[in-house]
């Protein structure tokens, strides 16, 4: 994770990133490989695990609570994510800076079964379906 991933007030907000949620992680590592094999180079596909999304992106330690500061969207985003990493979800965080970029990631991964998805712009948050 690199940190210009965060705001300033340090909440994760990777602009040009998408986000895509699985509920496990085989899903999540087809996904990937399709995704790679699509010409989504392998440095800008990463698979997280729910022990990393928790750990490197909700800042959670454990089972204690979240100490994120309620910024908006994307402090629900945030929670919505450590909300399913508890739950055993996975996630691939592609870099698709351009609209062009995310239709063809998209057409990717409505192959498979994901359980949430968000597209970081730079001043908003784009829900992917």
């Amino acid at each position: 994770m690199d940190p210009k991933m965060t705001t300033i007030q340090g909440v994760f907000y990777p602009t040009g990133y998408a986000f895509i949620m699985f509920p496990d992680a085989e899903n999540a590592e087809k996904a990937a490989q399709k995704l790679e094999a699509a010409g989504f180079g392998g440095q800008n596909v990463m698979l997280l695990t729910p022990e990393v999304i928790l750990q490197e992106i909700g800042k959670v330690d454990g089972e204690s609570t979240v100490p994120l500061p309620s910024v908006g969207t994307e402090g629900a985003t945030v929670h919505k994510y450590i909300d399913l990493a508890r739950d055993g979800h996975h996630a691939l965080m592609v870099k698709a800076p351009s609209d062009k970029d995310s239709e063809r990631l998209m057409s990717i991964i409505r192959e498979f079964p994901f359980s949430y998805g968000q597209k970081y712009h730079m001043l908003a948050i784009e829900d992917l379906e």
